[in-house]
C-alpha cells in the first residue's frame, strides 16, 4: 500500500527521483499515465495489469467506456527506474500534468499520483471534509 507526501523538482531532462519507499513496492519498470484531477497515476506492473483488465471488461459499444479505455492506455508509458532512482517522465504526460520543476509524489493505496506542487496546493486544501466524509458514508465507508 502506497501512503506518504514527498517533495521533488523535476531536472532539466525531465527526471524525477522516485522515493525509495515508493520503489521498493513499484520495482524498476512500472506504468505511468493520465490521472483524474490533472496529476499523473502510477501503478506497479501488479496493479496496473489488474486495471488493464477492467479496462477491457468494459463493453466497446458504450461511447463514455471508449473514451474512459482511450484516456487512460493513450497516455500510458512504462518507465524504468535508473541507479540513481530517477526515471524520466515523458514530455506529454509532463504536459498533461503541467509539471515542469516542483513536484508533489503522494502514495493513495493502490497507486502514486505526480502533482505539480501548485495544483497539489489547491487539491489539498481538503477545506470541507466533513461533507467529503457524509459522502463516504453514502458509498458505505464509515470511520
Amino acid at each position: 500500500m502506497f501512503m506518504g507526501e514527498y517533495n521533488h523538482t523535476i531536472d532539466a531532462k525531465g527526471r524525477v527521483i522516485v522515493p525509495s519507499r515508493f520503489r521498493e513496492t513499484l520495482g524498476d519498470t512500472f506504468v505511468i499515465t493520465k490521472g483524474l484531477d490533472g496529476c499523473l497515476f502510477v501503478y506497479d506492473n501488479q496493479e496496473w495489469a489488474a486495471f488493464e483488465e477492467k479496462l477491457k471488461s468494459l463493453p466497446i459499444t458504450n461511447k463514455e467506456a471508449r473514451a474512459f479505455v482511450r484516456f487512460f492506455l493513450a497516455g500510458a508509458a512504462c518507465v524504468e527506474v535508473d541507479r540513481q532512482g530517477r526515471i524520466l517522465l515523458p514530455g506529454t504526460l509532463r504536459d498533461f500534468a503541467a509539471l515542469s520543476k516542483d513536484v508533489v509524489l503522494i502514495g493513495v493505496g493502490s497507486r502514486i499520483e505526480i502533482w505539480s506542487r501548485e495544483r497539489w496546493e489547491d487539491a489539498a486544501a481538503f477545506e470541507d471534509m466533513d461533507a467529503v466524509a457524509e459522502h463516504m458514508a453514502d458509498l458505505g465507508l464509515s470511520i
